[in-house]
């Protein structure tokens, strides 16, 4: 019976895959696979973006932002010289905006009541935890927000993105990736002090995963690797299908790739496909775990204590501020500040610094109101 469970989740993730590869495209197929790695990385690990900085400010541990820091060495060195190689292969290029400055903010702020980022956010949901799971859908429905409003908040200024690569080759990109990555460390070394671990396996095996499927990513998909564009996409069509919603003539959903999105299967998104792929990886992994343990719960530890009401308003309506917000950032922890970092954008460095100051007032919040 054991081993029927344990072989209930890799048969519906092939099955699923044989679909897509029948009936969709051998690409998305394969992007799909990614994604499970991609969740089962971040749950295997426990590779979690706001954790990591939460410690950090908390309890001056710094192996989260270590392992994070390793990630972005990692990925950067494998997708600049691929992004200078090959036209076809999209930065995360975002514009210098305030839109940008108040979303990274927000982001960071609500992201620690929440309990995760984009990618937090998904693959806790698909490990099972009962918070994140509520938060996801209020997450796709503030990331359409937030696009519908964007066009207003580029209004209000806004510079063209900046590469590092339209400026210089792919090693002195890297090598300025490699030192600006370097003096944050020196800045985390000054704050934490002697004394101190700075090195936790697990999350440095992630991270090595992590940048190996996000360089597969952008191979495959042609773009780097994102996450909240997808659930804008899912809440975007439940709107227009309900005809609560006109895309045609939208400053964000009216362009041609996005009204090309709008008409095609959910099935043929790059980022939609890898974000149910991340889904699928953290339940496997979740799942597996359980078994294992038998009736010791896989996410102990992981797992909040039941919440009282108003901590549930709290935290769903931070997930809403999350979504919102990280379409005026142009993406979360992934899509802005890693996929930004990595492909040379200089978005992305805005993107950690603005976020890194919006989570230290929302680390206060999480512990005023007792998460």
């Amino acid at each position: 019976m054991v081993r029927i469970q344990r072989l209930s989740v890799p048969i519906a993730s092939g099955a699923f895959f044989l679909f897509l590869a029948g009936f969709v495209s051998i690409r998305q197929a394969v992007l799909f696979v990614v994604g499970i790695g991609l969740g089962a990385c971040l749950a295997g690990g426990r590779f979690g973006f706001t954790t990591g900085w939460r410690e950090l400010l908390r309890s001056k541990d710094p192996r989260g932002v270590v392992g994070q820091a390793f990630l972005l060495l990692l990925a950067s060195a494998m997708a600049l010289p691929l992004l200078s190689s090959f036209d076809e292969l999209q930065s995360a290029a975002g514009p210098i905006s305030l839109s940008l400055l108040i979303g990274a903010f927000l982001f960071g702020l609500s992201m620690q009541i929440a309990d995760g980022c984009g990618s937090g956010t998904l693959y806790k949901a698909g490990s099972g935890v009962a918070l994140n799971m509520g938060i996801l859908p209020l997450f796709a429905l503030g990331s359409f927000l937030g696009s519908v409003h964007l066009p207003f908040w580029l209004s209000l200024g806004s510079l063209p993105p900046v590469l590092m690569l339209d400026h210089m080759g792919p090693l002195l990109s890297w090598a300025l990736t490699a030192l600006l990555i370097g003096l944050l460390i020196l800045l985390v070394r000054w704050h934490v002090g002697p004394g101190r671990l700075w090195i936790k396996k697990p999350l440095m095996i992630a991270a090595i995963g992590l940048a190996l499927l996000a360089t597969l990513n952008l191979l495959l998909s042609g773009q780097a690797w994102g996450v909240v564009y997808g659930f804008g996409l899912w809440a975007a069509k439940l709107a227009v299908a309900s005809a609560v919603f006109d895309p045609a003539h939208h400053g964000f959903w009216g362009l041609p790739q996005h009204q090309e999105r709008l008409r095609e299967s959910l099935l043929l998104d790059v980022t939609s496909i890898t974000n149910l792929g991340i889904l699928a990886g953290a339940f496997a992994i979740t799942h597996r775990s359980s078994l294992a343990k038998g009736s010791q719960a896989a996410t102990q530890g992981a797992q909040p204590q039941g919440h009282s009401a108003k901590q549930w308003a709290i935290a769903l309506t931070a997930g809403f501020v999350m979504g919102y917000s990280s379409r005026l950032a142009f993406g979360c922890n992934v899509g802005a500040m890693l996929s930004g970092i990595t492909t040379g954008s200089l978005h992305g460095w805005i993107w950690l610094l603005t976020a890194f100051v919006g989570t230290m007032p929302g680390i206060r919040l999480r512990d005023r109101y007792g998460f």
